[in-house]
């Protein structure tokens, strides 16, 4: 790279996504090529068991541009872009999938916003009818409950598609926590931001690795990370139980002394069912928060480089 022009890095964290690199790295190209920076295209591979490596490696040959950062095996998205950040050395850092869906051609005008003296310029994306109708209602629960119940706004939409200053990747490179999740801890540095919608890209080859389950963690973990409000919840919901059990027992009281039998199995087999729920909700949502601990004690890596050619 110049040291006469801005340089900008292009992190893209893939996962058995081989047959995607190609069409991404030329629509890249197409993008960026003509404006006036120094860029380089860091493909993070997370672990991928197809060809993706063997592809970016060849791809290398051809494009000086391209990076690429192998994992030892699958450590996660979030994980992957972090690997991206700490080994990125631009004036400017651009995150993106490599599935196609965060449109190339938007490079400019994240450029564009970022000359103007934003520090992050990150996207929204519009509302797509043609998903599920399930995905796209527990997407916008998602986005109702974390902004809730976490002291960080998410705008419903919001995507890893993102350009950071220098100065931010710099922060972000010092956060230490083990269960990452970028969305928030990007609204939470603040620093002078602004959004701009997107229209997704058709996915040409390859599925999504987002199942259900996948975004259920995701959702838990963006929750847990930036909110302890569940544990208060916790609370409220033992004191309510216990309150209403207290009620209970005047009923037993004058029920014994009047000499009428407490009769009905079914009723107490139910009391006790629907009380034992809430208490092993209680002790989840508690060992939640317990399990992050132990994990950040343990101060594991968050990724570990098999091989780069990263100098």
């Amino acid at each position: 790279m110049s040291s006469m022009r801005k340089t900008v890095s292009i992190i893209i964290p893939v996962y058995n996504e081989v047959s995607n690199l190609g069409m991404m790295l030329e629509a890249i190209r197409l993008a960026i090529h003509s404006l006036p920076y120094d860029y380089d295209v860091i493909f993070v591979d997370d672990g991928s068991d197809d060809d993706t490596l063997g592809f970016i490696k060849q791809l290398a040959t051809v494009h000086p541009e391209v990076r690429f950062i192998s994992f030892s095996r699958n450590f996660g998205h979030q994980n992957a872009l972090k690997a991206g950040f700490d080994l990125s050395v631009a004036d400017a850092v651009i995150s993106m999938d490599g599935d196609m869906q965060h449109p190339p051609a938007m490079l400019p005008e994240l450029l564009q916003h970022w000359e103007a003296g934003n520090d992050i310029v990150y996207t929204i994306r519009k509302d797509q009818q043609e998903l599920p109708m399930m995905k796209r209602k527990t997407s916008d629960f998602f986005y109702r409950i974390l902004n809730r119940l976490s002291s960080i706004e998410l705008e419903k939409g919001t995507a890893d598609f993102r350009l950071l200053d220098k100065r931010v990747v710099t922060v972000l490179k010092d956060i230490k926590e083990d269960d990452l999740f970028w969305r928030g801890l990007v609204k939470w540095l603040g620093f002078k931001q602004v959004s701009i919608t997107y229209e997704p890209g058709q996915r040409v080859a390859g599925k999504s690795k987002y199942t259900y389950k996948k975004m259920m963690e995701f959702a838990l973990r963006g929750i847990t990370s930036f909110s302890t409000k569940p544990l208060t919840i916790a609370i409220y919901l033992g004191f309510a139980s216990a309150l209403i059990s207290f009620f209970y027992i005047p009923y037993a009281l004058i029920s014994y002394f009047s000499g009428h039998v407490i009769s009905g199995w079914a009723s107490v087999i139910v009391t006790i069912a629907f009380f034992g729920g809430i208490q092993l909700m209680i002790l989840g949502i508690i060992g939640m928060y317990l399990g992050k601990l132990f994990m950040q004690s343990k101060q594991r890596p968050h990724y570990i480089i098999r091989e780069t050619n990263i100098r």
